[in-house]
């Protein structure tokens, strides 16, 4: 019975003790405690320097992947009337647009130069050859003057974008309105008289 109240109080002594010399120990400042170790520097500073590089990395990838939206091109462009081609005459191009301006004998289109296959830029090649006029250069689909396809890998017809006529008979071409089709209709070409 000793035995069990002498370790009862030992524990409870104890405990008391540990408590009071705890917190008398957190007013004790020990003049080495507040030195950085060379081991701690020296990982944090290897820590801090792959953190930089990091941060510095995912700066530039971001910068690189946000769109720089510069240009006409999602924009309405005005094509001004004497760039407007002659009925069956070669494309006008508009670079920053990105479509060629054909006059059919049904109107005007507005061809966009990204191929449907792939994306590549179709460039014009001429009435030369005579079943079509666009040609794709990375996988050879073929198109005729209307856009429509011929020939090659392509899905289906270059695509089109909507196209207004003011009254001064300036062609407004928005970009930003491409639409896409199978064949071609003559009602997707806008009347045109110069």
């Amino acid at each position: 019975m000793f035995r069990i109240a002498r370790t009862i109080f030992g524990m409870m002594f104890g405990w008391l003790a540990s408590m009071v010399l705890g917190i008398f120990g957190r007013f004790h400042q020990d003049p080495m405690a507040n030195q950085v170790k060379r081991r701690t520097f020296v990982r944090n500073a290897a820590l801090g320097a792959t953190g930089s590089v990091l941060a510095l990395l995912g700066a530039g990838f971001g910068a690189l992947m946000w769109p720089n939206k510069t240009g006409a091109f999602g924009s309405t462009i005005p094509v001004p009337k004497d760039s407007v081609p002659a009925v069956d005459g070669a494309p006008f191009r508009n670079i920053q647009g990105k479509f060629y301006l054909v006059n059919t004998k049904d109107g005007l289109l507005a061809l966009y130069t990204k191929c449907p296959h792939l994306g590549c830029a179709v460039p014009y090649v001429g009435p030369a050859e005579a079943e079509h006029a666009f040609q794709c250069p990375c996988h050879g689909s073929m198109y005729d003057y209307t856009g429509l396809k011929t020939g090659g890998p392509a899905p289906r017809s270059m695509d089109y974008m909507g196209i207004t006529v003011d009254a001064n008979g300036t062609v407004l071409v928005n970009t930003g309105d491409i639409k896409t089709r199978q064949t071609f209709d003559p009602s997707q070409a806008v009347p045109y008289t110069a």
